[in-house]
């Protein structure tokens, strides 16, 4: 039995200081993890429990630092932000996991940024509509190298920080996360089914803010390589 079109091409994510590539299935990102940020955006983060949104794979774009790559100002917007995290992306799934063997199934981490297109974010939460169409867009999703676990433990202290043009404007420590990353893949996999190639956006800290075409954005997380993206 044959295809009737071609089949896409898998997505798939470089792995640090190999010719390897970690295929992606699908991408979760979760909102409002840092509190900071979840007060930037009006919420209390005290009284919230996680929620979660997707990307699909078609977001992803491989930027490495330095050489890094473009963003293209996306369609039908006029405020994309920016939004830099940790992600961790695992090599098993399951449903139902504990937290206490959560770890287990994370081959491994490195930096993303959650690109948003707040003015269509913002139009569709007052219209009580998905969040799709600000999120999960074309290359919403630039991201760096991943760090095997046997290389780089898992992180869970050390800056996380993005740059505008040379100038800071997010600055957290991945020990500020709401949600610790075993908690998060533990509350994941009771809503879905995780499986190998999954990636987390694990949330962002404070700062977040609009580009404009000719920015360079250049992010870091403590322990791991980072990113830079062009906007064009």
């Amino acid at each position: 039995m044959a295809f009737v079109i071609t089949p896409p091409a898998q997505a798939a994510i470089s792995v640090h200081g190999t010719d390897e590539l970690f295929p992606v299935n699908r991408i979760y990102c979760v909102g409002r993890n840092y509190a900071e940020h979840a007060r930037e955006m009006g919420h209390d983060p005290d009284r919230e429990p996680p929620f979660f949104f997707e990307k699909h794979p078609t977001s992803l774009v491989f930027a490495p630092s330095p050489k890094g790559a473009d963003f293209k100002y996306p369609q039908q917007t006029k405020d994309v932000h920016h939004e830099i995290e940790m992600i961790a992306v695992l090599h098993k799934g399951g449903n139902d996991i504990s937290a206490a063997k959560a770890l287990d199934h994370v081959w491994g981490y490195g930096v993303g940024l959650d690109m948003t297109r707040r003015d269509l974010q913002g139009t569709a939460k007052k219209m009580g509509r998905p969040w799709e169409i600000g999120k999960s867009f074309d290359n919403s999703a630039p991201v760096g190298f991943i760090h095997p676990v046997r290389e780089v433990g898992h992180p869970d202290k050390g800056a996380v920080t993005l740059k505008v043009n040379g100038e800071i404007r997010q600055t957290g420590d991945l020990d500020d996360l709401i949600w610790k990353i075993p908690e998060i893949i533990s509350i994941l996999s009771g809503l879905f089914t995780l499986r190998p190639g999954d990636v987390i956006f694990t949330g962002t800290p404070a700062g977040v803010g609009p580009v404009s075409k000719g920015d360079v954005m250049i992010g870091a997380v403590a322990g791991l390589s980072g990113i830079a993206v062009r906007v064009s």
